[in-house]
């Protein structure tokens, strides 16, 4: 018999992923989203869908119970669900500490706590790393979050961490990209145009994750069992602005570009500006201070050591690699 998965938050980018990979592995998955939720890249016709509302508890404990007592509970439970921006900050606590609370409790109420649930987290619950030795964050070195973002999702893993029967494994993952990513396709169409822009004057170090080695990872740590530990996901190098800007330039055939460092001073006052105007939008910003403070990071570099011992993971893509592949689709797509 298969295994059964529930992914939540399935019909975000990385959502995606996880699904197809799950699949691959012949798993019974469930892909849980919500009414209004795109389905564009969850077309596979083995996906089972379940509509989750984690606005309403009673509802949640009623579709997870109705749920249960039909299909069995799930073996793995990958709750990928998260806000990454936001017009008002409570909503990050909302969302990425709020909902997993729910499902975790609920799950433990039902009797339906699965053999593994792995939580999605961040890098960013390390806070400002080391900027002048440029030392990896560590296993042992102790969170300090210093955006909002990062808060709540170190809330949501200590809140997982206070369950002392409860089977879980928590992934803090650096810079996602791949097919279907938006966030570093606007660099790259930026690039495309003629020009890279990067922040500050310091050297910064950037670390990455092909979202196609993210989604592997997961499954082979829920298939190596419940660590009750976090682990940093990431390629095992390290690039700066300099080297993402050649390798995109390659992968496009372009020879030349303006590279723009904008000071942080003016990448400060344009971050809150964007937030003024988005609270009047009512639209999320993709710039404002919580992100200021995450573009003001200069080290990003962590070890994955961990990864690597208890579950074995080896990222199979180098950066190269990744954005030839990502480009590619972006191409096929009509997105560039």
């Amino acid at each position: 018999m298969s295994k059964k998965i529930l992914i939540t938050g399935a019909g975000g980018f990385i959502g995606g992923y996880l699904v197809e990979e799950a699949l691959g592995r012949g798993y019974e998955t469930w892909a849980a989203v919500r009414k209004t939720t795109s389905r564009k890249f969850l077309t596979d016709e083995r996906i089972n869908f379940l509509e989750l509302d984690f606005t309403e508890e009673e509802v949640l404990h009623n579709t997870l119970k109705d749920h249960i007592a039909k299909h069995g509970k799930w073996d793995y439970v990958v709750h990928n669900l998260g806000l990454t921006k936001a017009t008002n900050y409570l909503d990050f606590e909302t969302v990425n500490y709020g909902c997993l609370k729910s499902i975790v409790d609920e799950l433990k109420e039902l009797e339906a706590v699965p053999e593994v649930f792995l939580m999605m987290s961040s890098l960013s619950v390390m806070g400002p790393g080391d900027d002048v030795n440029y030392t990896p964050f560590k296993s042992a070195d102790i969170p300090a979050p210093n955006t909002r973002y990062g808060t709540s999702k170190l809330k949501g893993e200590t809140y997982l961490q206070m369950q002392s029967d409860f089977p879980y494994t928590i992934f803090r993952c650096t810079g996602v990209y791949g097919p279907h990513e938006r966030d570093y396709f606007l660099m790259i169409k930026s690039i495309k145009r003629g020009f890279d822009f990067s922040v500050g004057f310091k050297k910064q170090m950037l670390t990455f994750i092909y979202v196609k080695d993210l989604a592997r990872g997961v499954m082979d740590a829920l298939e190596a069992g419940p660590k009750r530990k976090a682990y940093f996901m990431s390629e095992d190098r390290s690039y700066t602005q300099q080297e993402f800007r050649k390798i995109v330039l390659d992968e496009l055939g372009k020879k030349f570009v303006v590279p723009v460092t904008c000071p942080l001073w003016v990448v400060k006052i344009v971050c809150h500006v964007s937030e003024f105007i988005s609270r009047f939008t009512g639209k999320p910003s993709t710039l404002n201070p919580d992100k200021f403070r995450i573009l003001k990071q200069r080290n990003w570099l962590c070890d994955t050591s961990d990864a690597k011992r208890d579950f074995g993971f080896k990222a199979k893509y180098d950066l190269k690699q990744g954005i030839h592949e990502a480009i590619e689709w972006y191409k096929t797509a009509g997105w560039l």
